[in-house]
C-alpha cells in the first residue's frame, strides 16, 4: 500500500459483518438488474450511444428541479468540497474517551512519496523511544528504511526475473512484475524484514533528502535500469551483483550512503528538560532497545476481506522485498474482530498500524480531517444510489488498500462498549486534517479499513493459532489487497 503518494481519490458505501464466508460475483447481490430497467427506455441496436437515448436522458434530468439546482452549482464547484454534510462533521468530533497516554510529535510528512507504511511503522515505534528518553519531539529515519527497502526490492525483482526466465516476456505475471517493480509502497511483514535485518536510526543520523520526499525521478530511472537488467538476466543470470552495483550507485547518490546495521553511531540530543544526552550503538541495537515490549516480529496482520473465507491465512504470490525473508501474511476475519483488536491495543497503551482506502468518503482539508460514509452527499445531489458492497468494490477495482496510518485513540460508547469513532494520526503534515489528525467513524471502518496490525498477546487466541499454523492460501500477485 502507498505505491503512489497515498493521496485521496474515489468513493462508495457500506456493508455489514458476515461470520465466515467466501464470495464470488455469482453469489453477490447486483446493484442493478436487467429487470430493473423500464421497458420504455430506448435501447441501442448496435451497442453505441444513440441520440434518441440522450434526448430521453435529458428530458428526465431537465424535469427534476434538484438536478437543475445541481447543474447551477456544480458546473463551477468541486463536488468533493461542495457536496459535504455539515451534520456528519458535527456528529463525529475530534474527541475521544480512550487515547494513548503519551502524545508523540511532531506530525510527520511523507511529502510526494508513497512511504506511508514506513511512516506509520516509525510513528508507532517512536512512542516508546520518546517515553523512555523523555523527548518532546522525535522522528525515526524513514529514509533509512526507504533506502534499504528500495535496494532490496530491486534485488527481489531481478531474482524474480531469473526465476521466471522460462516464461514469455509478455506473460501476464512477467508483465505485471515489470509494471510497478519497485514502488514506494509495502506491507507490514516487509517492514518487519527491514527492521530485523537493518534496524533503525534517529532521523538526524540519516536525514531526508530531496529524493526521499519526491521519489518520482529516481523511481523512473531505477525502473528503466531494472527492466534493462531483467532482460539481460533472462539470458545470463551470473551478472546479478554487477548489475546491482549500478542500482546502488544511483540510490546512494540521491538518498545518501546509509549507516551499516552493525556499525555503531552516536546520536546527540536534548531531552524534554533541555538536558544534553547521548545514545551510542548500532542501528540493530537501537531498534531492539525500543521495541522490547511489543516486538514488531511478534505482530501480525488481521484483515477484513469479505471476498474470501474468514479464519484462514492468506499470502500474496511474488510479493516481498528481502529475498528469502518473512512472507506477507494475513489472517482474514470480521470487521468486528479488527475493531475489538484496536480497542484492546489502545487500552494497553499501544498505537495501531492500519491499512485502508483513504480516498473514499473522506476529507483531509485543513481543520476538517474526517472519514465517514455520510460525509459526501452524492446520492442526494444526483438521484443515484451507490450500492456496491465491500467485497464488490474489491472485485471491481473500485477500492483497494491504498494507505497506512496510525490509530492512537478511540471513543467507546459507555452503554454498549462498542467503538463509535477512532483518532487517526496521518503522515501528510500538520496542515492536513485537524492538526495532522483525522477522525474515522465506525461505519467508515467497516467499509474501508482492510488491515490492522496487532501483537499476538493482544489478539484472539484462535486467530493467533491460524497465523502460527501456516499453510496460507495464495492470492494472485495483482490482488487489490496489496496495492
Amino acid at each position: 500500500m502507498g505505491a503512489a503518494g497515498s493521496k485521496v481519490a474515489s468513493q462508495s458505501t457500506r456493508t455489514a459483518d458476515r461470520a465466515s464466508r467466501s464470495m464470488d460475483e455469482k453469489t453477490l447481490p447486483h446493484p442493478l438488474r436487467h429487470s430493473d430497467i423500464p421497458s420504455s427506455v430506448p435501447r441501442s441496436g448496435n451497442g453505441s450511444i444513440q441520440l434518441a437515448n440522450v434526448d430521453a436522458w435529458e428530458s428526465t434530468a431537465a424535469a427534476d428541479p434538484k438536478i437543475q439546482l445541481a447543474r447551477t452549482i456544480l458546473a463551477h464547484s468541486n463536488i468533493k468540497t461542495t457536496l459535504t454534510s455539515r451534520e456528519a462533521q458535527i456528529a463525529i468530533p475530534h474527541v475521544f474517551n480512550s487515547e494513548i497516554d503519551f502524545k508523540a510529535g511532531p506530525i510527520t510528512n511523507q511529502k510526494s512519496s508513497g512511504r506511508c507504511w514506513l511512516f506509520a511503522t516509525t510513528n508507532v515505534i517512536r512512542y516508546e523511544v520518546m517515553k523512555k528518553l523523555k523527548l518532546n519531539d522525535f522522528q525515526c529515519s524513514q529514509s533509512y528504511l526507504f533506502f534499504w527497502d528500495k535496494l532490496n526490492k530491486s534485488n527481489y525483482y531481478l531474482e524474480l526475473s531469473i526465476k521466471n526466465a522460462d516464461l514469455p516476456v509478455d506473460d501476464r505475471l512477467v508483465n505485471f512484475l515489470a509494471s510497478d517493480l519497485i514502488s514506494d509502497g509495502g506491507q507490514w511483514d516487509m517492514v518487519v524484514n527491514l527492521l530485523e535485518t537493518y534496524g533503525l536510526v534517529p532521523q538526524p543520523i540519516y536525514p531526508e533528502s530531496l529524493h526521499s520526499g519526491a521519489s518520482g525521478p529516481i523511481n523512473t530511472l531505477l525502473k528503466t535500469k531494472l527492466r534493462e537488467h531483467a532482460l539481460t538476466l533472462r539470458a545470463l543470470s551470473v551478472f546479478l551483483q554487477q548489475l546491482m552495483q549500478e542500482i546502488y550507485t544511483v540510490m546512494s547518490a540521491t538518498l545518501g550512503v546509509p549507516p551499516k546495521p552493525d556499525v555503531p553511531f552516536t546520536w546527540e540530543y536534548y531531552n524534554e528538560d533541555g538536558k544534553y544526552c547521548k545514545w551510542e550503538g548500532t542501528p540493530l541495537e537501537f531498534y531492539r532497545a525500543f521495541t522490547a515490549k511489543y516486538p514488531p516480529a511478534e505482530c501480525f496482520s488481521l484483515i477484513n476481506d469479505p471476498r474470501n473465507a474468514y479464519n484462514k491465512l492468506y499470502t500474496v504470490d511474488k510479493l516481498g522485498n528481502i529475498w528469502g525473508g518473512r512472507p506477507v501474511l494475513y489472517v482474514n476475519t470480521t470487521s468486528g474482530e479488527l475493531k475489538a483488536a484496536v480497542v484492546r491495543t489502545i487500552k494497553a497503551g499501544q498505537p495501531v498500524f492500519f491499512g485502508c482506502d483513504v480516498g473514499q468518503f473522506s476529507s483531509s482539508v485543513k481543520d476538517v480531517g474526517i472519514m465517514d460514509t455520510a460525509y459526501h452527499q452524492y446520492e442526494q445531489a444526483f438521484n443515484i444510489t451507490l450500492s456496491l458492497t465491500k467485497a464488490q468494490r474489491l472485485q471491481t477495482n473500485e477500492s483497494a488498500m491504498t494507505h497506512a496510518m496510525v490509530i492512537s485513540g478511540v471513543h467507546v460508547d459507555e452503554k454498549t462498549g462498542r467503538p463509535v469513532r477512532f483518532k487517526v494520526e496521518n503522515s501528510w503534515g500538520d496542515d492536513s486534517g485537524h492538526k495532522g489528525y483525522m477522525v474515522m467513524s465506525d461505519k467508515w471502518f467497516d467499509e474501508f479499513v482492510y488491515q490492522v496490525v496487532v501483537h499476538k498477546s493482544l489478539a484472539p487466541k484462535e486467530l493467533v493459532k491460524v497465523f502460527d499454523a501456516g499453510n496460507p492460501v495464495v492470492l494472485s500477485a495483482w490482488d487489490p489487497m496489496v496495492r
